[in-house]
């Protein structure tokens, strides 16, 4: 499959083939880019089990052809049994990574497709929902050859994975992953998905679906109840915004870390960026990270108990307070920041209206908590790890509440009429990446291909590792990362030229003219396709 493509009636991106190839087939019948993006959510939830699930969250950026722009929160919550005293009871200082007590949140992600296709069908959208899920139920029953990614995947705390209730069942093979080209079917979740595309999306949370998933979470100790799952809903919000010169940026809202993202955009912006691979532009991203890094741990928190409004810190005097308190010649001392992993995929679509969606899908951390409904063939995530047992911490746990979001779809739209989807995963790498890949783009007019595979660098860590140095594609030349090391970055090099840990990336620009043209990034399994 083409890493790039181009068309004026619509263009997919997407870490996997198949997942791409779901997106482009709903263009070319017809459908718009939510539809498109909704199947291949699907997909990719089948086929990228790694990186996501229908039992994570998702968050969503739109773009309506008459300038509207759209946020979809698809986030979940703690469960109404998810307390403090109920973790501390049990003998825990803090919420385990893995098993049944992290699979404490109940997963919004199917809703936001919900709401995503009401939009849609507000605007003409006219696809059958199970046409939608075709693709995605026909790979999880006939199976799928396990990608180059999921193959080479090791997970982090692997053995209480491998423990945790109905991985085992579903995912290992003589007590081992599947390898990269290995069949690998998922029967129970091709009916779960065959399901909700006849009784509707709203099953997975008040129908049987819902009902199978909370009676699986009860069996096996999880703090969710059915009620828990009947509740959650995506809703719109308002989106973060920047303005940049020539471009208005958007990003999601807390609990997510787009105001980083928008942050690190606007402190880079006044530090002028002239080249992408030298030691000034690395260190005025990482720099620009850090001061992001350290409103983030205040004020990304669950959306109704952020401190102060986030658009405060987006105002031209407050970036450019941000942007004096950079040195340009020493690195600052890396913030204690929370951690920042987690796995996840971005996805974009625009379609021949110039309705343009980035996506943003995840479980947390690879395989989330590896706890697998078997009524249902769910994977649930860990998501609800990410919040702390200390009660006075800004993201402590409590019923009802968000926990804190690497992810982040993020979109521009510039005064000469171009439209930008664009994101990547990678946990604390989420802001950076977008960072790089824009900056290549917008402000360097590098091709879209070139801007996603230059080399990247990362401060802090990402989905597989816990090493919080200044990280890098060791394609960057030895003189620039001798610079870094002078100036008072502490450097380490990744162990590929084109390394997973830099993030899976992508793109997709409309020009005035209404021709599309996005790629994907070529360290990931997919790539991009026209209508």
């Amino acid at each position: 499959m083409s890493l790039t493509a181009a068309s004026s009636r619509g263009v997919v991106a997407a870490p996997h083939s198949a997942a791409v190839e779901t997106g482009r087939a709903i263009l070319a019948e017809g459908g718009d880019a939510y539809e498109a993006m909704v199947g291949m959510a699907a997909t990719v939830a089948v086929v990228y089990p790694h990186m996501n699930a229908i039992g994570g969250d998702g968050f969503w950026l739109v773009r309506e052809p008459t300038g509207e722009v759209r946020y979809i929160e698809a986030c979940s919550v703690a469960g109404s049994r998810a307390t403090i005293g109920f973790y501390r009871d049990r003998g825990h200082d803090e919420i385990p990574a893995r098993g049944p007590l992290a699979a404490l949140t109940a997963p919004c992600a199917v809703d936001g497709w919900r709401l995503a296709l009401e939009i849609s069908e507000s605007y003409g959208g006219r696809l059958p929902l199970d046409m939608l899920l075709a693709d995605a139920v026909r790979h999880a029953r006939a199976g799928y050859a396990v990608s180059p990614g999921q193959g080479r995947t090791v997970p982090k705390l692997a053995h209480e994975l491998f423990e945790a209730p109905g991985f085992a069942d579903v995912f290992l093979v003589d007590g081992k992953l599947r390898a990269a080209g290995d069949m690998f079917g998922q029967p129970k979740l091709a009916d779960t998905l065959e399901h909700i595309g006849r009784a509707g999306l709203r099953d997975f949370f008040e129908g049987d679906v819902g009902r199978e998933i909370a009676a699986d979470l009860e069996r096996i100790g999880a703090p969710v109840t059915r009620d828990d799952m009947k509740k959650r809903e995506a809703r719109l919000r308002p989106a973060l915004e920047v303005r940049l010169k020539g471009a208005s940026v958007y990003n999601s809202r807390p609990p997510t870390q787009g105001l980083v993202s928008l942050m690190i955009l606007g402190v880079l912006e006044r530090l002028g960026v002239k080249g992408d691979e030298d030691a000034a532009f690395i260190h005025a991203c990482v720099e620009a990270t850090k001061r992001a890094f350290l409103v983030r741990d205040v004020m990304c928190v669950d959306h109704d108990r952020m401190p102060q409004d986030p658009r405060d810190v987006l105002t031209p005097g407050a970036l450019d307070r941000e942007t004096a308190a950079v040195d340009l010649n020493r690195a600052a001392p890396y913030p204690a920041s929370r951690t920042g992993e987690g796995d996840t995929i971005w996805m974009g679509a625009i379609d021949a209206k110039g309705r343009a969606v980035s996506y943003i899908q995840s479980i947390y951390w690879e395989y989330g908590s590896g706890c697998v409904s078997p009524s249902t063939g769910v994977l649930l995530q860990n998501r609800g790890a990410a919040f702390s047992l200390d009660p006075n911490a800004p993201n402590a746990l409590a019923p009802g509440r968000q926990p804190f979001h690497t992810l982040n779809p993020a979109l521009a739209v510039f005064d000469d009429g171009r439209t930008i989807v664009y994101g990547a995963m990678g946990g604390e790498g989420q802001p950076q990446t977008q960072a790089q890949i824009f900056a290549r783009h917008a402000w360097l007019g590098l091709p879209i291909e070139e801007a996603l595979a230059r080399p990247r660098f990362r401060l802090g860590r990402s989905w597989g590792e816990n090493d919080a140095s200044l990280r890098y594609e060791p394609r960057f030349a030895g003189e620039e990362i001798d610079r870094l090391e002078r100036m008072g970055h502490r450097v380490l090099a990744w162990g590929e030229a084109f390394d997973d840990e830099a993030g899976h990336a992508g793109m997709i620009v409309r020009r005035p003219d209404g021709g599309i043209e996005g790629g994907h990034d070529p360290r990931a399994d997919g790539g991009a396709a026209g209508a």
